[in-house]
């Protein structure tokens, strides 16, 4: 049968009087107040407050002891603030409202007033900065040469905190000021050289030159950092026209083994003709102490043939009567008949076969019968 709504039943039972479970009022709240009235807020405070002073001795009034502990624990957190380190690599510079004071903070234990003092630290030791790296897709290296070129340097500066003092309160960010200086340094220094020196011919005299300007800019700015040394790790073309550079440099290198293989024949030819130089005055200077040397022993000779004809003037005057015709007479064609060579018959001479013999008898030698010193003499009865 259809269900009645007039019944005070339903299909759970229960009527307006029993009510189901959607006929309940909501119930009371924390408070235990009554059905539908919301938490009240002042009264957990003030339950939380009485449960605190249960909590505290005494019942929260005012307690020596715990003023104690918290008088302790203050002097605690002021003696920790108060004492600080400094560690063997680092300066420290105190300050007092905020002021510097003029001296320095070695590495150890050190006590200051805090908070009417405060502390600041600096390492010294000596940092490496790494600059012409690519960021944000483009090389920060990239710079214009004296020759109009573009090259791309990478260099890295050693530097070390000098003046602590300086080094935290007169500039503002000192290491990022550093880069920025580094940087234009670099730029005016190749971009009054050609890109060759850059490239190899004269990279050690450009990495004094940027340390010494970037030294002399930070000293205006009394940044406090001393620049130790320069180091220029590669400095190459852009990667669009590397290609060309690379060409430029292989011609180059062509060109010097070239003017060295030319030095090098220059060298040799100019040596073997210095040589032959030396060899051609060598033999003249020979040449001239032995004609010389042979003058003065001809000289040496005349005098001594002088010296023998003037102690005795005739046997010198007959001797050399006999040497000159034994010279004269060695290459004539002469026959030298002697008296007594015949008694009454006039001796005949064979002159033609005596002349065609001569020759022959030349080559026997001269001493052949009837040839004597270079005098042939006929005799006897021929």
């Amino acid at each position: 049968m259809p269900w009645n709504n007039q019944s005070g039943g339903g299909p759970w039972g229960g009527g307006n009087n029993s009510g189901g479970p959607w006929d309940q009022g909501p119930r009371g709240g924390p408070s235990g107040g009554p059905q539908g009235t919301p938490p009240d807020l002042e009264e957990i405070i003030r339950r939380g407050q009485d449960r605190l002073r249960r909590v505290l001795p005494g019942g929260g009034g005012p307690n020596p002891a715990m003023i104690g502990l918290i008088a302790i624990a203050v002097l605690g957190l002021w003696l920790f603030k108060s004492v600080y380190t400094v560690q063997p690599d680092q300066l420290a510079v105190e300050l007092r409202f905020g002021k510097p004071k003029n001296q320095l903070s070695e590495p150890g234990l050190h006590f200051h007033w805090w908070p009417i003092e405060t502390v600041e630290k600096a390492s010294i030791a000596e940092r490496l900065m790494d600059i012409g790296e690519v960021r944000g897709g483009t090389s920060s290296g990239l710079m214009l040469s004296g020759d109009q070129n573009i090259v791309d340097v990478k260099f890295s500066v050693a530097y070390q905190v000098a003046d602590p003092a300086a080094y935290l309160f007169n500039v503002d960010e000192p290491d990022e000021m550093l880069r920025q200086v580094a940087e234009s340094a670099m730029r005016e220094v190749v971009g009054r050289r050609p890109a060759q020196d850059i490239f190899r011919d004269d990279r050690e005299g450009i990495a004094q030159g940027v340390r010494e300007t970037i030294q002399t800019t930070m000293e205006e700015y009394d940044a406090g950092l001393d620049i130790n040394a320069l180091s220029i790790e590669d400095a190459a073309p852009p990667r669009e026209v590397a290609d060309a550079f690379d060409e430029v440099q292989r011609a180059e290198q062509d060109e010097d083994r070239f003017v060295e293989e030319a030095n090098q024949y220059s060298n040799q030819q100019l040596g073997q003709a210095r040589g032959e130089a030396a060899e051609i005055r060598e033999a003249a200077a020979a040449y001239k102490n032995r004609v010389v040397l042979e003058a003065q022993g001809e000289a040496q000779r005349f005098v001594s043939v002088y010296e023998e004809y003037a102690k005795a003037p005739e046997v010198t005057r007959k001797r050399l009567f006999l040497e000159t015709m034994e010279t004269v007479l060695r290459g004539s064609n002469k026959v030298i008949v002697g008296q007594g060579s015949g008694q009454g018959v006039i001796p005949y001479l064979p002159l033609p076969e005596l002349r065609n013999q001569q020759p022959a008898q030349a080559s026997v030698g001269r001493g052949a019968a009837g040839t004597q010193n270079g005098v042939q003499t006929q005799g006897g009865n021929n």
